[in-house]
Formats: C-alpha cells, sequence, structure tokens
C-alpha cells in the first residue's frame, strides 16, 4: 500500500495568508527552518493506478499537478482517483470537490451525517449534481462493518466514530451526532498491513486506541501543541478543544497517548499554521523526535 500526503497543513494552510503570527512571518522572511504546506488530504493506493483520495481540501488542484501519478493519461480526459472519501464537512476538506466538477460523477463516500451537511448548510454535493454530478455511498460505522471499492478491491476500509464537532453551517453544530467526524483504517488484505488516519481527532477513547495499537502507521491530528494556542498566538480565543482537536502537549495530550506504542510508525498530520512544531529547530520538534513521533510534510509518502 503506498500513501501520499498531498498536503499536511490545516484549515488555511502554512503560511496562512492573512497571518502575521510567529511562524507565518519568519517563513516569508526566510527566518523559519520549516517548509510551507497546503491544506491536508491523502491519496492511498495498492496498485499504483486507482487513487482513493481522502478529503478535497481548496488545495486540491496544485496538489494534484504536484503528483504526476495520479495521473495516469490512458485518455484525453482521465484521473487515478477512483473514489473520494470524506472524513467530514468541514470546508478545508470539501471545497475541493468544486475543482473536480469537469469529469464523470464523482464518487463519494460520507457518513449520513456529513451528507446531511453538504446538501444542507453547505451544499455542495447538490451543486455538483448541475456538473458531473455525484454517486454517494454511505460510510457505515456499525462495529465490524466495514466497505471496498471495486477498483481497489484489496483495500478494505473501516470506520470509526469520533468525538469531535460539526462545522459552525452544520444544522446540529450544537448537538453532535455519531459520524461528524470519522477516523479510518485502512488495510490492504493482500499483506495484512494497515493505515489509520484520523486529521481530526479530539478525545482517543477505547475504539480508538484499539485501531491505534493495531495499526502500521499512523496520521493522527496535529493541529495544536498546546490546549490554550490560538491565544499564545494572539490569533484567537477558542480552545483546542472547543474546536475538536486534541492537543500533543500535557498529561493526557497526544505525545503521552502515542509514546507508549511499539508496534506503529507515529506521524502528525493537519498541522495549525501557529503549532511551533512546524519549526525542524524548536523545543517542541525535539521533543517529538524524543518520542519517536513524525511530522507530515506535503509530498511525504509511505510504504506500507
Amino acid at each position: 500500500m503506498q500513501i501520499r500526503v498531498l498536503g499536511s497543513a490545516a484549515g488555511g494552510g502554512f503560511p496562512q495568508w492573512n497571518c502575521n503570527c510567529h511562524n507565518c512571518s519568519r517563513l516569508r522572511q526566510g527566518r523559519l527552518n520549516a517548509s510551507a504546506r497546503t491544506q491536508s488530504s491523502i491519496a492511498v493506493t495498492s496498485d499504483g493506478t486507482n487513487w482513493v483520495l481522502f478529503n478535497a481540501s481548496p488545495d486540491i488542484r496544485a496538489q494534484l499537478e504536484s503528483f504526476p501519478d495520479i495521473q495516469p493519461a490512458r485518455n484525453t480526459r482521465d484521473t487515478g482517483i477512483v473514489a473520494v472519501v470524506l472524513m467530514d464537512s468541514q470546508i478545508d476538506h470539501t471545497t475541493g470537490l468544486l475543482i473536480l466538477r469537469e469529469g464523470n460523477p464523482l464518487r463519494i463516500y460520507c457518513t449520513d451525517m456529513v451528507y446531511e451537511d453538504l446538501t444542507t448548510g453547505f451544499p455542495v454535493l447538490r451543486m455538483l449534481e448541475h456538473y458531473c454530478g455525484i454517486e454517494r455511498h454511505p460510510v457505515p460505522l456499525g462495529p465490524g462493518e466495514s466497505f471496498t471499492i471495486a477498483e481497489a478491491a484489496s483495500l478494505r476500509f473501516t470506520a470509526v466514530a469520533l468525538r469531535s464537532k460539526a462545522p459552525p453551517y452544520s444544522p446540529h453544530r450544537h448537538d453532535p451526532h455519531e459520524g461528524d467526524n470519522i477516523g479510518m483504517q485502512v488495510e490492504n488484505l493482500e499483506t495484512g498491513r494497515s493505515l489509520f488516519y484520523a486529521p481530526g481527532l479530539g478525545l482517543i477513547d477505547r475504539p480508538v486506541q484499539r485501531l491505534l495499537e493495531a495499526a502500521d502507521c499512523l496520521l493522527v491530528d496535529g493541529t495544536f501543541w498546546r490546549q490554550d494556542e490560538m491565544q499564545w498566538a494572539g490569533v484567537g480565543t477558542k480552545l483546542a478543544s472547543d474546536m475538536g482537536h486534541l492537543p500533543q502537549s500535557g498529561d493526557d495530550g497526544m505525545i503521552a497517548r502515542l509514546k507508549p506504542l511499539t508496534r506503529p510508525r507515529k506521524i502528525l498530520i493537519h498541522i495549525n499554521n501557529t503549532n511551533p512544531i512546524l519549526d525542524e529547530d524548536s523545543p517542541e520538534r525535539t521533543q517529538l523526535r524524543a518520542a519517536g513521533i513524525e511530522v507530515a510534510y506535503d509530498g511525504m509518502e509511505i510504504t506500507l
């Protein structure tokens, strides 16, 4: 199984277009040992030709252009994308669907809650009906339930509901439902190797813990270093938990939860522009290295 990190940043990318925080300003000035990043998305394949896209960020066009393998060029108009799996209905994970409107109907896999959001509060799927159209497939969330995709038949997908928040435009923003946000186990049925992907993860409960322990590779929420990061960086007032993210630091933070895991390769993705781990020379990045945790970057390739 091959995994391509198309984008590794949180919403707004890095540097964010209107932000002059300690990271964004120094990157623009060439004073930060860091790489620019687009908004988070990955693609997965088992055969090198048929790719499953996870989320479609506003940066999707540039991400696809920088990745020739996803354009097999078998016909005048072609793509290696056989399906799009949506992990939630956030703008930074779904707006890119509009960029993919000039082809055949998009095969979309999403939960019922995400489908509701994307046909009401942010009706991008209704909009696409006037262009390429969509083929919507529900993502099951019941115990032991999984699904496969015909063109990627050697991969099995198993979703788990995460405790997080629906976006502000959701009809149930303040009434969380199962399926607002999911994590996904992707297994290669031929090799038995697996990935667990969860770019938005606010709480690690027992079902999530089991998937973390079973995976060969983790790509999980790296949005914030600290709970009060938005306040600390001077760009907002919300806490990490208010936005559905588990910060890396703290007694029960992401580092503490990942450090004991000995089986998987551990990688953080969906990094906010304020997070000090973007600075490769920072003490925070050193702390991650000591814990055996990596930081995803655009163009990162993982083979399982």
